[in-house]
């Protein structure tokens, strides 16, 4: 890490925190922060009017994992304040019918790592993303096909992912910030493209052309409805924007986020049954959860917990890095921001901008590019 201090551990045993329901939110049930919720929205809606079918087919798509069980109580503090901390991954993985997007080189890795935090009173949230090129000092983690890898100083952080799956991610992600996470919600290069489609696109304005033969991505400056090929291209493109990092591609997911909330908030799908069905049972079958949020009455609970929340209730920011100065492809923590950061989620309050203000993402350039239209 950069020499600029110490980052507070926060690690103990700790009491496993209860489900996303902690305070019912009243509000607008077409107002949630991300297509998961809208699924568990259509499952309650889809139980409700008698479709017992229905829901049982949609709890029976969802795949969970048991974190708590694998992690122990070797784990940073219960905060138990009344908010939420979220670990939400998008993983790279080539098998199947994500093969067209080349190889993997050894297996699924964590494409995209954000960690999501809910407020006290959930009116207002703030995401850190991490670059998935961050050097980081990984822990010892069960490896998925048996056996132990050990802990590893100079290590890329999305690896942790490809050698241990959700608990080594998880692991990795709470020995770094030092807060305990409460979910883990994880879509597939495949999935997302399907819930694009399922919503019908996401409307978005770009200012700068984005050409990336990589990411199979050709837009012109203006106004598009990405289809979910096309937004699959534009959050994994980190060659036409910028300077080709990670880092101006993290930009372009953030804003393709808002474009998504705002979308949401727009689609009256409730008018249609079927096309809230179909929502509904695409989205279950292309997360993956921890196991407290892997039946429909867990996901509706952790669903109505964000509705009140939308992109204007929202700060996202990159984890302040700098590039490695032994590897200019590759970005390391920048220790005293990044204790800014991790300390003011702990304590449930704002992210200070002197926390991200010259830091190696709040200079990438690509923030700009694109918007909600």
């Amino acid at each position: 890490m950069a020499d600029e201090g110490t980052t507070a551990s926060g690690s103990g045993p700790g009491r496993i925190r209860p489900t996303g329901r902690r305070r019912k939110v009243h509000g607008t049930r077409r107002k949630v922060l991300t297509v998961v919720a809208w699924s568990a929205a259509g499952a309650a809606v889809l139980s409700g009017a008698g479709l017992g079918y229905a829901y049982f087919q949609l709890n029976g798509n969802l795949k969970g994992v048991d974190i708590n069980s694998a992690l122990g109580t070797d784990r940073p503090k219960n905060a138990d304040n009344g908010s939420m901390d979220i670990l939400l991954m998008g993983s790279d993985s080539r098998q199947g019918t994500n093969g067209k997007y080349g190889d993997d080189g050894g297996g699924a890795r964590a494409d995209t790592a954000m960690v999501l935090h809910v407020s006290k009173g959930h009116k207002k949230a703030s995401v850190v993303s991490i670059p998935r090129d961050t050097i980081v000092s990984r822990p010892e983690c069960r490896k998925t096909g048996g056996g132990t890898s050990p802990a590893a100083e100079r290590a890329m952080f999305n690896e942790s992912y490809q050698i241990g799956g959700p608990a080594c991610s998880v692991k990795t992600v709470e020995k770094l910030s030092g807060i305990r996470m409460d979910h883990y919600l994880e879509v597939d290069f495949t999935g997302f493209k399907k819930l694009i489609d399922k919503l019908g696109g996401v409307p978005v304005t770009t200012g700068k052309p984005i050409q990336d033969k990589s990411s199979r991505l050709d837009l012109q400056p203006g106004r598009h409805t990405l289809d979910g090929e096309q937004a699959l291209g534009l959050v994994r493109t980190r060659h036409a924007v910028g300077d080709g990092s990670d880092l101006g591609r993290i930009q372009l997911q953030q804003a393709f986020v808002k474009a998504l909330i705002h979308q949401a908030e727009n689609v009256d799908l409730f008018g249609s049954p079927s096309k809230l069905y179909g929502l509904a049972d695409t989205a279950t079958r292309t997360v993956t959860t921890d196991s407290s949020l892997a039946s429909v009455d867990d996901l509706l609970g952790f669903a109505k917990g964000l509705q009140g929340i939308g992109p204007k209730d929202m700060n996202m920011v990159t984890m302040p890095v700098t590039y490695d100065p032994a590897d200019p492809n590759r970005v390391i923590p920048l220790e005293k921001k990044g204790a800014q950061v991790w300390e003011a989620l702990r304590k449930d309050r704002p992210i200070p901008e002197s926390a991200t203000k010259g830091a190696a993402g709040d200079k990438a350039d690509a923030s700009k590019v694109v918007k909600s239209s």
